[in-house]
């Protein structure tokens, strides 16, 4: 660099690049995928659907069939082979004067492959 005023000393920097650290998110950090499952749904239904390798979960309203499948498979170590997604309305409930709604959910139905398990209770 050329040094128009010869009393001050000009220092040339090098710039070091910056490294960007990576946001670690905990969903790729344990191979999990969190927020997907809530619990498995228990009823009646469920249990006679449970004998021939279906299980029934409550699962988050945003999920889709992709993200079901991989985290049944993490978490219970089976293989899935078919899900099927229910959306369950909310519902008008009424006690006295006050009017209101029964929150509504989602849930998968997800059948594996013949001969595995999965231990709910």
């Amino acid at each position: 660099m050329i040094n128009i005023f010869k009393n001050k000393k000009t220092e040339v920097k090098e710039e070091k690049p910056v490294e960007k650290k990576e946001s670690v998110n905990p969903k790729k950090r344990t191979g999990l995928l969190y927020g997907v499952v809530r619990e498995p749904h228990i009823s009646e239904k469920a249990t006679n659907l449970g004998m021939i390798d279906q299980y029934v979960f409550k699962v988050f309203p945003r999920t889709n069939k992709n993200e079901i499948r991989k985290t049944i498979e993490a978490i219970y170590n089976v293989d899935v082979l078919e899900i099927k997604i229910i959306n369950i309305p909310a519902k008008k409930k009424r006690l006295g004067r006050s009017v209101g709604l029964r929150g509504g959910y989602k849930k998968a139905i997800v059948k594996i492959k013949e001969g595995q398990k999965i231990e709910i209770i």
